[in-house]
């Protein structure tokens, strides 16, 4: 983790990270201010935090109260060396708590990890950079020593000769990556989580067989998602980039919808169409970009080869992004091992999509074939070692696809969990099954897997598939358990160079009657590709360009952002329009106009229902305020000083709008139970002197929204790099 330090008055300093900041101060004897704690003192509270927090963890996960649980932590110092030092954490458990959970909550309290990095005795290294925002080498694991050539299944060069390209890549594109954290709770399964420093919301998760495995996964995803912009879908660009000459890729086309709004015949193809536009309802303000939401200037569309006979087909960049999410999308050595990849990840989850909603039983896969596999059954030898019975299933539907699936079964809560991985090789494709069920999770995270169920519209709904393909945990019918299995098991092998399993996996494509477009990006110095194979390869449903486009935002977004300078008029047109969408009132705000708020201020958890409250306040539409207030009062999970407001708010409006009761005669004994500032804030939203309170002023040019700015500038990185390279 990246923490960038400001000096402020005095002996003040502050650490800004993600989106928190931390003042540190120094006592008033020290020539301090005594204004906040010092940082030793931040440093000894955080192994006691750590030490709480495991144990709520486990207490959670086995519905235990810590009510009655008491934490302390008293450093003992040596008085002839005061950094040797004895860090003696108490803990007072109930009667209540069995003797078998008192001891796991100690071990919990073990596994802290500030402790475990003392222990481990952190190396510093201190030195000096010409300029910190252009330092920008990768904050990764140690190179190896020697000349290490390590190849794996599947690609074509050694991954430490990966590994040192990918990082060259992202350091020439200015991207300081960071390892958050790294995952190895059972044998021969790794997974990691990177970041970009600047911008954390810029983030991928790799696993594999070993570190080195695992850590090219993760580079290899972020480099894809950079270049196919997957990292900045459904958010706003800004006004500079939406103007500029080109705002996706050099490449792109601007296409007008005709005008009567009917679709460009320039986008698109007949097949696609057949697919995207059934009905003939789709029209051409529907495929309008989010990123830039310039009406203006149309539709813009990104050029893909039709696989079938090369012909290049335009297709609307809102499409995909509204439908495809990251599906189909890969980074590779070269072409075709990329396209192996994105072909095989198509296979994948069009495969367990069909598995799951048709409710179809595999095969197993029976044990003298898992023996072949040392490595693969030793980790799932351990996750049995650890209660999590293990089932491994044949996902081919009889050898036509090269899919297998690792199921995991929790017998402390009766969840399951499917997995399912994809590739030429049977080995490898049971390899990723494995380290993708374990991916970023703990023993503990376990615990949050759902329950099967007989109920079959619960696992064919779209919504289901949407859960399956975030993170697999999505539910699954208990037929998928019956030993009555609707297909053979088959040890297949779709294997040869890359080439060839490219040519193999498009002609499986064909045989089922899809078409595929191809298109290739290599404006960042990286082999990257995607696949798209309509009416396959999507994630959500074609009617979402006409239900549920997010390209909503647009109705909205400007609106809100300058909500401060909007008159009378103004505000009772947004408010109308946002009554008359019959949008969830519960949707929230960052999701509805593509801007990414800090999640710990009032923006970061506003939702339409509490924006619609604050707009009636600000016109004196106090019946209208009253009603969306009790319902933000029965369904709030916002913080509790937002809700205390809320509280006085409705107290305040009963008193306001009966006959019989005057504010007055309440005033003093409110001031004595929400506080007199928040009475202040309360009394003025409804005079009309407060108006949005909480909501800091800002406009289409995003003033003070530093988590949305960090974001575009991490865009501007690809894009001056498009430019450069389109030049």
């Amino acid at each position: 983790m990246e923490i960038k330090v400001n000096y402020l008055d005095n002996l003040r300093i502050e650490a800004k990270f993600d989106d928190f900041s931390v003042i540190a101060d120094q006592p008033i004897r020290y020539k301090g201010d005594g204004s906040a704690p010092s940082p030793f003192d931040y440093f000894l509270a955080s192994s006691a935090l750590c030490a709480a927090y495991f144990v709520k963890v486990y207490c959670n996960a086995r519905d235990i109260s810590t009510d009655n649980i008491r934490l302390s932590q008293n450093n003992i110092v040596d008085p002839e060396d005061r950094y040797n030092q004895i860090f003696q954490i108490q803990v007072e458990l109930p009667e209540s708590i069995s003797e078998k959970d008192k001891l796991g909550i100690l071990r919990s309290i073990d596994r802290c990890t500030v402790k475990k990095v003392i222990q481990t005795e952190p190396e510093f290294k201190v030195e000096t950079v010409e300029n910190l925002e252009e330092d920008a080498q990768a904050m990764l694991m140690a190179k190896p020593e020697g000349d290490e050539s390590t190849f794996i299944l599947g690609k074509d060069l050694p991954l430490e000769q990966t590994i040192a390209d990918m990082t060259g890549i992202l350091a020439d594109l200015g991207m300081k990556i960071e390892i958050s954290s790294w995952r190895n709770i059972v044998p021969n399964v790794w997974s990691l989580h990177v970041r970009d420093a600047a911008s954390p919301m810029c983030f991928t998760n790799g696993k594999g067989a070993t570190k080195e495995s695992a850590l090219c996964s993760a580079l290899g995803e972020f480099i894809e998602r950079l270049n196919c912009n997957f990292f900045y879908n459904d958010q706003f660009f800004g006004e500079d980039i939406a103007n500029s000459e080109f705002v996706h890729y050099p490449n792109e086309k601007w296409f007008k919808p005709g005008a009567n709004d009917e679709l460009p015949a320039d986008i698109l193809d007949d097949y696609c169409l057949s697919i995207y536009d059934a009905d003939g309802e789709l029209k051409g303000s529907n495929l309008i970009d989010t990123n830039s939401g310039n009406v203006e200037r149309g539709i813009c569309s990104i050029p893909y080869q039709r696989h079938s006979d090369g012909e290049t087909v335009y297709f609307p960049s809102n499409l995909i992004e509204n439908l495809f999410l990251s599906n189909g999308m890969s980074a590779g050595n070269n072409l075709f091992e990329a396209k192996v990849q994105c072909l095989s990840e198509i296979f994948e989850r069009a495969v367990k999509r069909q598995i799951i909603e048709d409710e179809i039983v595999l095969p197993d896969v029976p044990e003298h074939v898992l023996v072949k596999y040392p490595n693969i059954l030793a980790g799932i030898k351990g996750l049995e070692e650890q209660g999590f019975p293990v089932v491994v299933k044949d996902a081919s539907l009889g050898g036509q696809f090269p899919v297998m699936c690792v199921t995991l079964m929790n017998p402390r809560t009766g969840g399951v969990f499917a997995s399912f991985g994809a590739h030429p090789s049977f080995e490898v494709a049971l390899e990723r099954s494995l380290t993708e069920l374990l991916q970023g999770r703990s023993f503990e995270g376990l615990n949050d897997v759902p329950k099967p169920t007989f109920n079959s519209m619960a696992v064919s709904e779209p919504e289901n598939f949407v859960e399956h393909f975030i993170d697999s945990t999505g539910v699954i019918s208990w037929r998928f358990f019956s030993a009555n299995h609707d297909y053979e098991f088959k040890e297949w092998d779709f294997t040869g160079t890359n080439e060839e399993e490219c040519q193999q996996l498009f002609a499986i494509l064909a045989e089922l009657g899809k078409e595929a477009y191809v298109a290739e990006f290599d404006q960042l110095g990286a082999t990257a590709c995607r696949i798209l194979v309509p009416d396959f390869s999507e994630v959500y449903p074609a009617e979402d360009l006409i239900w549920d486009n997010t390209n909503k935002a647009l109705h909205y977004r400007e609106d809100i952002l300058n909500i401060h300078s909007l008159d009378e008029s103004a505000l009772v047109s947004l408010v109308e329009r946002l009554e008359e969408s019959q949008l969830d009132n519960y949707i929230d705000i960052i999701t509805l106009i593509g801007i990414e708020f800090d999640e710990n201020t009032v923006w970061g958890q506003l939702t339409i229902l509490e924006l619609k409250i604050l707009i009636y306040l600000a016109l004196g539409e106090h019946e209208e305020a009253i009603e969306l207030v009790g319902e933000f009062l029965q369904y709030n999970d916002n913080t509790v000083e937002r809700g205390l407001f809320y509280q006085a708010i409705h107290a305040v409006l009963e008193v306001t709008l009966a006959e019989d009761l005057t504010l007055e005669h309440f005033i003093d004994n409110f001031n004595r139970l929400f506080g007199v500032e928040t009475m202040k804030n309360v009394v003025g939203s409804i005079t009309g002197d407060v108006t949005f309170y909480g909501l800091t002023k800002t406009s289409m040019k995003l003033e003070g929204l530093d988590k949305h700015l960090r974001l575009i500038d991490s865009y501007k990185k690809l894009h001056q790099a498009r430019n450069k390279m389109n030049k």
